[in-house]
């Protein structure tokens, strides 16, 4: 088994459809420059409010990806 070091980064996404949808659209524009991204945690959830309902989301994911050999 080939031993691998880690490297840990903090990205929020945002989404005015759902908290998934802001996970996805944060990892996803990461992926653009970030290479072997392997997991996630999500770290803090929050939303606006607006007229009594959930107008918008933000996930703050850490993203754990390989660092190349």
């Amino acid at each position: 088994m080939t031993e691998h070091t880690y490297k840990l980064i903090e990205l929020t996404g945002s989404s005015a459809e759902s908290s998934d949808q802001a996970i996805q659209n944060a990892i996803a524009k990461a992926a653009q420059t970030v290479k072997n991204m392997h997991w996630f945690e999500v770290l803090e959830t929050r939303g606006y409010i607006e007229n009594g309902g959930v107008h918008y989301w933000q996930v703050t994911i850490k993203v754990g990806f390989r660092i190349e050999d």
